[in-house]
C-alpha cells in the first residue's frame, strides 16, 4: 500500500482514528514528522497527547537532571521527544525522555549526533498528561523493558509518584523521599521523587 501524506497533522488537525492504520513501518517513517508526534505499533498509528505545562516542565527538568550528571563526563545523554525505532518488532515510539549511554548514540560520518535511532534507549521516561490513560502508559513502559530498555519510568504529577520498571523485576512504586536509583545504568543518576516534582515550582 503506497501512502501519500496529503495534509499536515498537528494540534489543530490531529490524526483521525484509523487514518493511517495498515501502513508499513517504512511508509510510516517516510511521513513528515507531526506535532504531537505519531507512534507506530505493528501497523497501528496513534498520536501522542499534546504536552501541557507540568508535562513540559518535568520533561525539561528530567533531561537537565540526567545531563548535568552524565553529559560532562560523556557517560550518557538525555533527549526530549526522540524517536526510537525497533525494526524487528515493527515499532517506532517517541518516549517523552530517552536516555542513551554515550557509546550507543548514533553518529554521522562528521562525528555529529545522527538523526536515526534504531536501538532502544537505555532509559525511557513517560510523563502522564491530563486526561491521558495511565493504563496505556503502564503497558508502554512494560513493553519498553521487554524489548531492550534497561529501565522505564512513569512519572505521574497528579499522583506525585514514579513507577520504575526493570526487566524481570517487580515494578517499584516510588513517592516522596524514595530514591530513583539508576546508577547501574548511568553512574551518578540517583534522585528522589521529591526532587523530580520540585521542578514544578520553577525555583
Amino acid at each position: 500500500m503506497a501512502v501519500t501524506q496529503t495534509r499536515v497533522i498537528d494540534e489543530d488537525s490531529p490524526l483521525l482514528p484509523g487514518e493511517l492504520d495498515g501502513v508499513t513501518l517504512d511508509e510510516f517513517l517516510a511521513l513528515s514528522e507531526a506535532k504531537p508526534a505519531l507512534e507506530y505499533e505493528d501497523g497501528k498509528v496513534t498520536q501522542k497527547v499534546p504536552p501541557m505545562g507540568r508535562h513540559s516542565v518535568l520533561q525539561l527538568a528530567l533531561c537537565d537532571l540526567f545531563n548535568r550528571v552524565a553529559a560532562p563526563e560523556r557517560i550518557a545523554f538525555a533527549f526530549p521527544e526522540l524517536r526510537a525505532t525497533w525494526r524487528a518488532e515493527r515499532h517506532s515510539l517517541v518516549p517523552d525522555v530517552a536516555v542513551y549511554r554515550w557509546e550507543r548514540i548514533p553518529r554521522a560520518p562528521s562525528g555529529e549526533v545522527g538523526d536515526r535511532f534504531t536501538e532502544p534507549p537505555d532509559v525511557a521516561i513517560e510523563i502522564v498528561s491530563p486526561e491521558q490513560s495511565v493504563t496505556s502508559l503502564v503497558r508502554k513502559c512494560v513493553w519498553f523493558v521487554e524489548h531492550g530498555v534497561r529501565a522505564a519510568l512513569l512519572v505521574d504529577p497528579d499522583d506525585r509518584s514514579v513507577l520504575l520498571f526493570r526487566p524481570g523485576s517487580p515494578t517499584s512504586a516510588l513517592r516522596n523521599g524514595d530514591q530513583v536509583d539508576l546508577r547501574e545504568i548511568v553512574p551518578g543518576a540517583v534522585l528522589t521523587v521529591d526532587e523530580i516534582f520540585a521542578a514544578l515550582q520553577l525555583g
